[in-house]
């Protein structure tokens, strides 16, 4: 099993941006396909963007296209999401896991922000 460990989250004013990074325990990771995903308060858990094991991009949440990007360093067992232009509504614990049945979730990293 891969471990994953979130980092990165904390507060923000909108408008502001922030860095989240995922580390992987295994380099069997890097044959995965990785997605991050958020659970806002009173909401059920979504996923926000995933890319494939090289790179390449599968999906971005709506919401979040043109100031979200995911990526990875597979050198790094790491993988990123950098999110721009904040707002509230994006305020969420945020989780990387698997795009493909994901499982075993941790404890994510809280994002929170103000106007």
């Amino acid at each position: 099993q891969v471990h994953l460990v979130e980092s990165g989250g904390g507060l923000a004013q909108a408008g502001e941006s922030l860095t989240l990074s995922c580390v992987a325990s295994k380099s069997t990771y890097r044959i995965m396909a990785m997605g991050w995903y958020r659970q806002a308060p009173g909401k059920q858990r979504e996923l926000v963007a995933a890319l494939r094991p090289d790179g390449g991009i599968i999906y971005y949440l709506d919401s979040v296209m043109g100031r979200f990007a995911i990526s990875r360093d597979n050198a790094k067992n790491t993988v990123y999401l950098r999110m721009n232009r904040l707002k509230v509504e994006d305020t969420a614990v945020y989780y990387c896991n698997q795009y493909v049945n994901p499982k075993d979730w941790g404890t994510g990293t809280l994002v929170t922000v103000s106007s």
